[in-house]
């Protein structure tokens, strides 16, 4: 839960004297400087090598930046290591794409505080064009009003263009909220939401304390020099901008990453939206293939082999290459007839030894993979044939071949009611129901002794039932006269 604090205006005696204010409305009295670098992903599920990677920086420029720290006042620090640190962006890749948004500066904190200060000074460009559009901006920029965070911070998810990217929010601080605002809150919900990932906070001497209350909002750091400064804000810059890449291991029976070619969905496991598909490959070297990806959620993976599989709770190292692991050894099923086809279609269903729930369907003359393991199999022609206890092994094709079928001709006097039944042993098993309107039909069935049950529509008595047996060979089309 957020605690609402405020941040105090330490200010030399010059410039207090020049303002006429002393103090800040807020309940803590320490100084900070953050900056808080927001990873967000696009709403593409996409994940392309050239996607651009787009940083937005929030700069505050609210009255307390004249106060004092190290080397000059707050303000002064701040457009210096802000002006080193675009130079340095300027030998980042060419799909690099920055912008600058300020707070704090438009409005005077006397007679009214204005807590909708914020505006969008610079729009996203390329590095090249935009670094000096920016500098020569924040050469201009003096500090007048209050800190809108929580607001700015919501107002610059809409600065990013629509198209998929990585985009990052950089936002540079000397204090808190000031608005009643409430930055963990609107950091929450655009983490939810997809629109950020959680942010790091750079603090300038504000010790453990301050970490513990800016906790919810991001990662914190404690600055205490501008040398510090500067080698964590490195260290940011690079996890930040750095990407994130993932490699998926699907482990055969022999616990080693040679499954592949299955389609692959990560979601964020707060909102279970998907963020990335991808169809799993081996590289030309024998290896997974590296995946770039946004870090910061928490994802699950779902791998659509058949049953699927998946994995929970993954955590992604930032800037690092990550290893995700699954079992997902797999075998193949090939399901063919003999002789000529004679289906226009046929099907099997699929399913998990002792299971009633069909897993799949699966066409004939087909090859499926399945995950190792004991399967039922339902054929579904006429009449149905059964294959139980079902052994699927590793990197093995087991083939189910069944007869070829024979054709039947059904020849009828007229309309009427009438099913076809198979010869048991001792007893009869319906196979299907005759098409009560047509006076000619073909039914494809498996070879075997048969009989047809027919009474026409126009004689209303039982014992009007005409019975005829007969046998299907494969390849062979029979004829059959229910009269």
């Amino acid at each position: 839960m957020f605690v609402p604090f405020c941040k105090a205006a330490i200010l030399s005696d010059a410039t207090s004297d020049k303002i006429g204010i002393r103090q800040c409305r807020g309940c803590f009295l320490r100084i900070s400087f953050f900056m808080m670098v927001l990873l967000s992903v696009s709403s593409s599920s996409s994940a392309q090598s050239t996607e651009p990677t787009r940083i937005l920086f929030i700069f505050d420029a609210s009255f307390s930046m004249y106060g004092e720290w190290q080397s000059g006042t707050k303000i002064e620090v701040a457009k210096k290591l802000f002006a080193e640190f675009l130079d340095t962006l300027k030998s980042n890749n060419p799909n690099l794409e920055i912008a600058l948004r300020c707070f704090g500066h438009q409005t005077p904190l006397r007679p009214n505080i204005d807590c909708k200060d914020t505006k969008l000074e610079v729009p996203f460009g390329s590095v090249q064009k935009n670094v000096p559009l920016i500098k020569k901006r924040m050469e201009t920029i003096l500090p007048t009003g209050t800190t809108p965070i929580a607001y700015s911070l919501g107002e610059a998810a809409n600065d990013f263009p629509t198209a998929y990217g990585r985009n990052i929010i950089v936002l540079i601080t000397d204090g808190v909220e000031e608005c009643d605002g409430d930055p963990c809150a609107i950091s929450l919900k655009l983490q939810e939401k997809g629109v950020i990932l959680k942010p790091f906070v750079l603090g300038i001497g504000l010790g453990t304390m301050f970490a513990d209350l800016m906790g919810c909002v991001g990662k914190f750091y404690d600055i205490t020099s501008e040398a510090s400064f500067k080698g964590i804000l490195n260290m940011v810059v690079s996890e930040a901008i750095n990407r994130t890449t993932i490699q998926v291991n699907l482990l055969d029976i022999n616990k080693k990453p040679t499954e592949t070619d299955v389609d692959m969905t990560f979601y964020d496991e707060s909102t279970g939206e998907i963020r990335y598909n991808f169809l799993h490959t081996i590289n030309n070297r024998g290896n997974p293939d590296t995946l770039s990806v946004n870090p910061g959620a928490r994802y699950k993976l779902v791998v659509h082999t058949i049953p699927p599989v998946e994995k929970t709770g993954i955590v992604l190292k930032e800037g690092q290459h990550n290893v995700i692991v699954l079992d997902a050894p797999q075998g193949s099923l090939a399901l063919k007839t003999e002789g000529t086809n004679t289906y226009k279609s046929l099907q099997a269903l699929i399913r998990r030894k002792g299971e009633k729930t069909s897993l799949h369907v699966q066409d004939f003359s087909r090859v499926e993979n399945y995950l190792v393991g004991k399967y039922d199999i339902e054929i579904l022609c006429l009449p149905r044939i059964i294959k139980s206890d079902l052994d699927i092994s590793q990197s093995k094709t087991t083939t189910i071949t069944i007869p070829q079928a024979g054709i039947l001709t059904l020849m009828k006097p007229g309309e009427g009611a009438g099913s076809v039944y198979l010869e048991d042993g001792k007893k009869i098993v319906w196979v299907c129901n005759m098409k009560d309107l047509q006076t000619q039909e073909n039914i494809v069935l498996q070879p075997g002794n048969y009989r047809a049950e027919f009474r026409s529509k126009i004689l209303k008595k039982s014992d009007n039932t005409i019975e005829r047996r007969f046998k299907i060979e494969s390849g062979i089309s029979t004829t059959v006269k229910l009269y």
